[in-house]
């Protein structure tokens, strides 16, 4: 027999203690930035702002703007005069020299992208969503909401205290927008695809053009950029849709094209009629 079943191989003896010891190494690291992070006066702030969004939007759209090349589709003029609540995201503003549109809100959670928009995260007057790992790099002030994240496969439907990262931002937009009381979500620009091929998560140096974002500024010139963990998004998303669905809300996808097929279709001209 090449293989053996792991029925077979493990240990004769089952020890609870073992079991123990291995649930606490694995949700330790967590608990102790937790810790860390409830020390600092940006957490009792961020954690009273957040639980002033709670449920603010109770029964109404919202529209994730994700950072796919489709984004360029979108008809930006229609979506502001629809006067719909958007989620930006990462570095959405590498899209306002090109139109008037503004976003509701921005969210961002990764450390690279954090530090090369930092700039613009600590101008803007939007309403940031951003890791409480950028404490260090924006500063705090009435519009800035430091969201802690955890890397645990759950969805946050209270995201006052942490959020599941979920192997990308818009699974964070997703929780956030749930924590809101939107009942209606949609996604555009949601390609779910990149041009650039290796393993999930790895730390790359971007190349002259960006082929897989909105903007071929978005990761180009030489600014390093982590490569997407796909599976583990389809694994965030379908556990987002099934705990929208238990609510009784919904989640569709707007996104002309594109390779992410977990949620119901529809154009987003259909989502802001209906």
């Amino acid at each position: 027999m090449d293989q053996l079943s792991p029925h077979i191989v493990t240990n004769p003896t089952l020890n609870p203690y073992k079991r123990l010891l291995g649930v606490i190494f694995e949700v330790w690291p967590d608990v102790k930035d937790r810790l860390r992070w409830d020390l600092q006066p940006e957490s009792r702030v961020s954690r009273k702002r957040m639980q002033a969004w709670r449920d603010r939007f109770h029964d109404k759209k919202a529209v994730i703007l994700c950072n796919g090349p489709s984004l360029n589709k979108v008809d930006f003029d229609a979506l502001a005069k629809s006067g719909v609540f958007t989620f930006g995201l990462n570095k959405i503003n590498l899209l306002f020299d090109r139109t008037a549109f503004r976003p509701s809100c921005i969210v961002a959670v990764n450390q690279l992208v954090l530090e090369q928009n930092a700039g613009f995260y600590n101008e803007t007057d939007i309403p940031l969503f951003i890791a409480h790992y950028a404490k260090n790099l924006v500063k705090m002030r009435e519009n800035v909401h430091f969201i802690h994240s955890v890397f645990q496969r759950k969805f946050a439907r209270d995201c006052s205290i942490s959020v599941g990262q979920g192997a990308t931002v818009t699974n964070v937009a997703l929780q956030l927008a749930f924590h809101m009381g939107f009942s209606d979500v949609a996604l555009v620009g949601c390609d779910h695809s990149f041009a650039e091929k290796g393993p999930a998560n790895k730390t790359v140096t971007a190349g002259k053009v960006d082929h897989s974002h909105f903007d071929p500024n978005y990761f180009a010139g030489g600014v390093k950029w982590q490569l997407p963990d796909l599976l583990q998004s389809e694994v965030s998303y379908t556990i987002a849709r099934e705990v929208f669905e238990a609510h009784g809300r919904r989640l569709v996808n707007a996104s002309e094209g594109g390779k992410l097929e977990i949620f119901e279709r529809t154009s987003l001209n259909e989502f802001l009629k209906r």
